[in-house]
């Protein structure tokens, strides 16, 4: 698929994280340039430490049913790589997590009182929202926060890039609550981190998940000027 008219500010605002995917599948060659492109993402030191694995087919459906195991085993089943959200959350953020939940499940018609219902959303997280692709973000042990940053500036130009080309993507650290489940079947050794999963696809451009507006904070929560 050639790239789209579309600018960097553009693609920002055209972002979303998409949770339903078409089954059309995604070309590979296209893949390929829009990671050998990301490859320009900064990092300190030029270490560049982040490391993927890109799947489809049976070996994105091995790491699904091997995920959905460990599900089945409840509490007992979490293999988790690190604390997703910090322990203690305090305001502003947690009211943003819980509204941006909410919002969700707005759109979908979910009301609160349907656990069932939203506890069938919350597992088509570990089915990838049917998206035909999986890139499984990961880094060695040794690399600390700075690197954990450096990753997140790939995986940005990833998403953009993404966008650029008309396809989609969801990131879904969701996957780190049954890290060692996933490198495992991806045989990945103890020495790799799993950071994130990224669900690739063409956005199902009828689907209400896909079409309620995200809220940002204003600017002045997020920056202080000072000296203009």
């Amino acid at each position: 698929m050639p790239a789209t008219d579309i600018n960097v500010t553009q693609a920002l605002h055209a972002r979303r994280s998409v949770r339903a995917f078409t089954d059309k599948p995604v070309d590979p060659a296209l893949l390929k340039e829009i990671f050998a492109a990301a490859q320009r993402a900064p990092s300190g030191g030029n270490l560049q430490p982040w490391q993927a694995t890109v799947l489809t087919g049976a070996p994105w459906q091995a790491v699904k049913d091997a995920v959905a195991v460990r599900i089945a085993m409840g509490r007992e089943g979490y293999e988790p790589e690190y604390d997703i959200y910090p322990k203690g959350l305090t305001e502003p953020w947690d009211a943003r997590r819980f509204g941006v939940g909410e919002a969700l499940y707005a759109s979908l018609g979910i009301p609160r009182e349907d656990k069932a219902g939203r506890l069938a959303q919350f597992m088509d997280n570990y089915r990838g929202f049917g998206a035909p692709v999986m890139l499984f973000l990961h880094c060695s042990r040794i690399m600390g926060p700075p690197q954990w940053s450096d990753m997140g500036m790939w995986l940005q130009s990833v998403m953009l890039l993404l966008v650029e080309h008309g396809l989609a993507s969801c990131p879904q650290e969701c996957w780190a609550m049954y890290g060692a489940t996933v490198r495992r079947t991806l045989a990945l050794d103890d020495g790799q981190i799993l950071f994130t999963g990224l669900a690739i696809g063409h956005a199902d451009p009828a689907a209400a998940v896909n079409q309620w507006a995200v809220p940002r904070a204003p600017l002045d929560e997020v920056i202080d000027w000072q000296g203009f």
